[in-house]
C-alpha cells in the first residue's frame, strides 16, 4: 500500500507542483524528550487546485520528476485566508 501524508501547502508557485510541509512529533531515543520535526515534500498537482495554506493529503507514487515522488490525493481543508502584518506606524 502506498504511503499517505497529511500537511499544509507552503508553496504553489511552480506549475503542477506544490510544496507540502509535514510536521510530526518524535521522541529522542536516549533522552526521551519530544520535539517537532518539519519535512517538505514536492507533490504533483495536475490541475493546480491546491493553494497556500490548504491542508492536503498526498500519496506516494512512481517518480514524476527528479524531486517529485508524491501526488495530491485530496484537499482536506481549504485555507481561510492569509494574515498580513501591518507596516510600522513610524516607518
Amino acid at each position: 500500500m502506498a504511503k499517505t501524508l497529511t500537511g499544509i501547502v507552503s508553496s504553489d508557485v511552480r506549475d503542477k507542483t506544490i510544496t507540502v510541509t509535514v510536521t510530526s512529533r518524535e521522541t529522542h531515543p536516549i533522552y526521551g524528550k519530544q520535539y517537532t520535526v518539519s519535512r517538505k515534500y514536492a507533490a504533483h498537482d495536475e490541475n493546480n487546485e491546491a493553494k497556500v495554506g490548504d491542508k492536503v493529503t498526498i500519496r506516494e507514487t512512481r517518480p514524476v520528476s527528479k524531486t517529485k515522488a508524491f501526488t495530491l490525493d485530496h484537499i482536506d481543508e481549504k485555507s481561510r485566508g492569509s494574515i498580513e502584518l501591518k507596516d510600522e506606524a513610524g516607518a
